[in-house]
């Protein structure tokens, strides 16, 4: 039986049970009334099964037979554990907390359904390697998803034990002072906030309120009443190349800590969480405008600190514990030991290598908790990178166990406009879910498999591998620019001279990625997701697909001279107006005039090259 994910321990017998004679759920009357509900959410879907039908008491009923009696004690069981076993007199599920229940009925719901009222004699014993088990979506980098759409997320993180969640802020919530910040990004409210965190808290969910709050600030420093709260107001020189015209990071001063506590004011209170994630990573200017003295003075990583510092007592004065990104105070690792050691360091890293072991060990050493933050590896990839997915998370969940790690937030960006179809990041949302529960029980665990079971329903077995295999498709290029992939540097290529990725690749690796994609093409056809968004997924994936073989097309074009060219424009025209199409069906219209600018922008390198 392949439990998803899969359990602490867990035994199988070929004994059959038999169950079809049974009617009762007992629970406790102690449960509360959301407990209460997903136990009678459960009776209700497999009471089919069952001869009686299938219902929850809290009593002791006079007539039929107990399927199941579900309790909380808590014997030798770890915080969000649970064990669940057969026995003569039924299935007992027994939970330390009401998050162990839940869990708990994650896992019966799977072998329910592959086996009914009839299922093999089992004893699972189950806790997760890190309390706190999160996924973060990046909602400001064009991508505001609708309510339905966060929802079914939410489904589908709750069904993988999942227990946390962040939406990335930088302008999509609606301030009330603030529209010219967020008008047309079609903003979350705080009533959207408020109703989402009901939904999943009704799932154990946490929904952890995250505002950057120091760099990434460039959506509000670009308009003009904003300037003064700018590091470098007149923009600056980006580390990465390319100028900017405007700042992306406050100034640390006392008016810049103004604005925040006003828009702290606003925001944290539609929350009950009481951590925040303040972010203030990549502050890249800082030191070249006006703190520029003060940085020469007391160096950069010194006034950062400072500064953050004071962030946090202002997350304080608001009641919350601050979660900060860990990459400018490693430039230091000898000032983390000055932080409070009551805030929590989020230690991100993209690449497979990552050096996770290095960095968790500092924040470990000097006692200041934090998180592994590692990624789906789907920004800027338009097919996702399966490979250094599954090696990234793998690495994040063996070292942030190893040094003692609060939590493990997989996070999901959308850099460069977020092209890619959101099931692109399936894969890592699974494997996320799984190394982040028990890694040593997980990770060997087949992932596409997972998801077919898990969020496509699909009994060919087949969509779960088109999205494994497409974000393999990059593993027949020798060229391996981090984060991002060689597809999507070439589809936004000006094609004015050979590109870096290219000089490692040549004509037959291109080839063979267009012959792979044709081939995953093809093979969709033949997949059957039962999923309510399946016809979707199969239109998202054949967008992906199309877009990753154009960018391939391309490149082959360019090296041939051929005269193709104004074919793959036209092939990029239906593509622009599929991902158009495919962006609301799941996301709000904000964001999408930008997105889709960016790929309309590419096409200037076939007009150029008439």
């Amino acid at each position: 039986m392949n439990i998803f994910p899969a359990p602490s321990s867990c035994r199988f017998s070929e004994d059959t049970i038999d169950c079809g004679n049974a009617e009762w759920i007992k629970i406790s009357p102690d449960f509360s009334a959301n407990l209460k509900r997903q136990l009678s959410e459960l009776a209700q879907e497999f009471s089919s099964c069952f001869a009686n039908g299938l219902k929850i008491i809290a009593g002791s009923p006079a007539m039929g037979n107990i399927f199941m009696t579900v309790s909380i004690s808590g014997a030798g069981i770890k915080k969000q554990g649970y064990k669940l076993r057969t026995t003569q007199k039924g299935i007992v599920l027994d939970g330390v907390d009401e998050a162990g229940i839940f869990y708990g009925i994650q896992t019966l719901r799977q072998i329910l359904k592959k086996y009914g009222s009839r299922p093999k004699a089992f004893a699972v014993s189950d806790h997760p390697d890190f309390s706190n088990r999160g996924v973060m979506l990046d909602v400001s980098r064009c991508k505001v998803p609708t309510m339905k759409n966060l929802f079914q997320l939410v489904d589908m993180f709750a069904s993988m034990k999942l227990n946390q969640l962040q939406l990335y802020i930088e302008h999509t919530f609606a301030f009330s002072a603030h529209e010219t910040v967020w008008r047309d990004a079609s903003p979350f409210s705080a009533a959207d906030i408020m109703e989402l965190e009901a939904y999943c808290a009704e799932r154990y969910m946490e929904l952890v309120p995250n505002f950057n709050s120091f760099g990434h600030f460039e959506r509000w420093l670009r308009h003009s009443e904003y300037k003064k709260y700018a590091e470098c107001p007149d923009g600056f020189e980006h580390p990465w190349g390319g100028c900017s015209d405007h700042g992306s990071t406050l100034k640390p001063e006392k008016e810049s800590l103004a604005l925040l506590n006003s828009l702290y004011s606003e925001y944290l209170p539609n929350f009950s969480s009481k951590l925040f994630n303040v972010g203030c990573d990549e502050t890249w200017e800082l030191g070249l405008g006006r703190s520029k003295k003060l940085c020469e003075t007391k160096g950069k990583t010194r006034v950062y600190l400072d500064f953050l510092l004071k962030i946090d007592e202002l997350t304080r004065k608001h009641g919350r514990r601050m979660m900060f990104w860990g990459d400018i105070i490693l430039h230091e690792p000898e000032l983390i030991k000055e932080l409070p050691k009551d805030v929590v360091a989020l230690n991100w890293g993209y690449e497979a290598n990552h050096p996770f072991k290095k960095q968790a060990k500092c924040f470990a050493e000097a006692g200041v908790p934090f998180y592994v933050c590692p990624g789906t590896s789907s920004w800027n990839s338009l097919t996702g990178r399966t490979q250094n997915c599954l090696e990234n998370l793998a690495n994040a969940a063996e070292n942030g166990s190893r040094f003692g790690a609060e939590g493990f937030l997989n996070t999901d960006w959308g850099d460069g406009g977020h092209h890619q179809p959101q099931p692109v990041s399936y894969i890592g949302y699974a494997a996320g879910a799984a190394y982040s529960w028990s890694y040593k029980a997980n990770k060997d665990t087949d992932m596409a498999a997972a998801l077919n079971e898990m969020a496509f329903m699909d009994k060919t077995g087949i969509t779960g591998h088109l999205f494994y295999d497409l974000g393999k498709a990059l593993e027949l290029m020798k060229a391996r620019p981090a984060n991002c992939s060689v597809f999507n540097k070439l589809l936004f290529w000006d094609m004015k001279e050979e590109p870096e990725c290219m000089k490692e690749t040549g004509k037959p690796e291109l080839k063979k990625c267009i012959a792979k994609f044709e081939e995953l093409i093809a093979l969709a056809s033949r997949a059957r997701p039962e999923s309510s968004d399946g016809k979707l997924v199969i239109d998202e994936f054949r967008h992906a697909a199309g877009m990753a073989k154009l960018s391939a097309q391309k490149a082959v074009a360019f090296l041939e001279k051929s005269d193709k060219l104004d074919s793959l424009r036209h092939d990029l025209e239906r593509i622009i107006s599929n991902h158009e199409k495919l962006w609301l069906a799941r996301n709000k219209v904000g964001g999408l005039r930008e997105s889709s600018g960016k790929l309309r922008d590419s096409m200037r390198a076939f007009e150029n090259n008439k």
